[in-house]
């Protein structure tokens, strides 16, 4: 858990920095940085989205968690985590729910937040989780200097969502593997997208609510393993 400690930090500093810098940044100046921001986010998910070419289990996956994500209203029940957070801090900040959900997700959606966070529960290894929390300390100074302090209590979601990957470390090492990772990056690289599109007034998307598709696509990549096409074929010779 002590990596999930220090990404936990590192957000929370970065935030706070980038909450400092925002007092001296003029309103024009924060809204160029905002569409800056999303575009290098969208960059971000591109680059994640295409690490696998497997493009139709994306689609089946986003199309599948998008109907579940609808019916179990996760946008709503995330926004109303955030609400509450804020209600209890009495904060006034009226971006304080979208730095919070923004950030949370792309704090915790990658390759990097799976594969550190096994790596740190096995092995003790905690050199990915490090240099994540580098990026997400660097991340969330630009993100809280444009959204508020809602970006600095992502780092609740960093901790429970890290922390429960590294203390079933020993459970799922022989689930999350190659594929399963392959296609749950490339699925949660979508999402980022979205969300950038969101941080750049371009358009906005319910990246929330298709928040499942990236376990459908990790599920999918896991039938499509090579031991579990074997076994279909064995079911389905033809």
């Amino acid at each position: 858990m002590l990596a999930t400690f220090v990404n936990m930090l590192a957000v929370i500093a970065g935030s706070f920095l980038g909450l400092c810098l925002k007092r001296g940044i003029p309103n024009q100046a924060k809204d160029t940085i905002m569409q800056g921001m999303g575009l290098m986010t969208i960059v971000i998910g591109l680059k994640m989205a295409l690490s696998s070419d497997q493009d139709i289990v994306i689609i089946v996956s986003l199309i599948i968690g998008g109907v579940l994500g609808e019916w179990a209203h996760l946008d709503q029940r995330l926004n109303h985590i955030g609400i509450a957070i804020k209600e209890k801090l009495h904060v006034k900040d009226s971006n304080f729910v979208d730095g919070f959900v923004s950030a949370s997700l792309i704090f915790c959606v990658g390759a990097m937040a799976i594969v550190g966070s096994i790596e740190a529960g096995l092995n003790h290894d905690y050199t990915v989780i490090f240099t994540k929390s580098t990026l997400d300390g660097i991340m969330s100074i630009v993100l809280a200097s444009s959204m508020g302090i809602g970006v600095a209590f992502s780092a609740l979601a960093v901790l429970i969502y890290q922390g429960a990957l590294t203390l079933l470390a020993g459970v799922l090492q022989n689930v999350l593997v190659g594929e399963v990772i392959t296609y749950m990056t490339a699925a949660g690289g979508v999402l980022i997208m979205g969300i950038g599109l969101g941080i750049a007034n371009i358009k906005d998307i319910n990246t929330i609510n298709l928040l499942p598709g990236i376990f459908i696509a990790g599920f999918l990549g896991w039938l499509m393993l090579e031991e579990h096409l074997v076994f279909w074929q064995s079911l389905w010779p033809f």
